[in-house]
């Protein structure tokens, strides 16, 4: 499954990696690169549909754009985000990713359970992020393990700043205010599935965000696992797929992280 994804992730990042160079040059024109990079996500799509299509065409797919496709409950199914970072692609920024995700069904046939398998390919930067459940996660061929920092004030933290609109902005800067005073600095760098692995590759000793979809974080939640790190919602609760809620980090960051969030909503 591994190889099957990666395949499908270099082949779209080849595409994206010559996209963000003509979207670099689109910044200066009148127009500007919104519908060229509408056009490059789509691309990306249907590049990785067909890769993992032809490799398992039994499964179905959960996509950012193109939604739930030949759901088949009795298989696997990829869970996937072709361009995460959209709107730094679109700035020609040069921070976003492919997504790609296996989630299994449940046994007793009621949902979806566990994501198996997962990888978060930079193009830009071509490293590949991936694990298998119970299997460990690695960069390329270097096995990762999350930050082994203990203190606070020592600890690198990872966010998403909401848009003011969605109703949670005021949340988000109470948890900032209380965690900043705290922490040796917080970043915020728009591509949510890089978050989690760089959480899983111990450059961030934690992340949180709110608002989130699957293929947001199924890959990424499972990295993380897999380095050794915890991830749950804002109440602790571990599930297959943290998207509405996500705390992630090392055993004493997620602990520390979970009683900053559980205090600041309280109060």
């Amino acid at each position: 499954m591994i190889r099957v994804m990666e395949k499908a992730a270099r082949k779209a990042g080849q595409r994206l990696r010559r996209d963000f160079g003509e979207v670099v040059h689109l910044q200066v024109s009148r127009k500007g690169p919104s519908d060229f990079v509408s056009k490059a996500d789509m691309a990306a799509e249907r590049t990785i549909y067909e890769e993992l299509r032809f490799a398992r065409p039994d499964w179905g797919f959960l996509f950012e754009e193109a939604g739930e496709i030949d759901p088949n409950p009795d298989c696997p199914r990829w869970i996937v985000d072709p361009l995460d970072g959209t709107t730094n692609f679109l700035h020609g920024i040069p921070h976003f990713a492919v997504s790609i995700a296996v989630q299994e069904p449940k046994l007793d046939g009621s949902g979806w359970g566990d994501v198996i398998a997962g990888i978060v390919y930079q193009p830009i930067t071509d490293e590949s992020y991936w694990a298998e459940k119970s299997r460990g996660a690695w960069l390329q061929d270097r096995r990762l393990r999350v930050s082994a920092r203990r203190h606070l004030d020592e600890s690198l933290f990872a966010t998403g700043i909401p848009f003011a609109n969605r109703g949670n902005a005021d949340e988000w800067s109470k948890i900032y205010g209380a965690l900043a005073p705290q922490v040796a600095g917080i970043r915020r760098f728009g591509s949510a599935s890089l978050d989690l692995a760089w959480v899983a590759a111990g450059r961030y000793e934690g992340f949180w965000e709110r608002d989130l979809q699957p293929w947001d974080t199924a890959a990424g939640c499972l990295l993380v696992r897999e380095a050794g790190g915890f991830v749950t919602d804002f109440r602790g609760r571990s599930q297959a797929i943290c998207d509405s809620e996500v705390l992630a980090g090392n055993d004493a960051m997620h602990s520390r992280l979970h009683k900053i969030v559980t205090q600041t909503l309280k109060g």
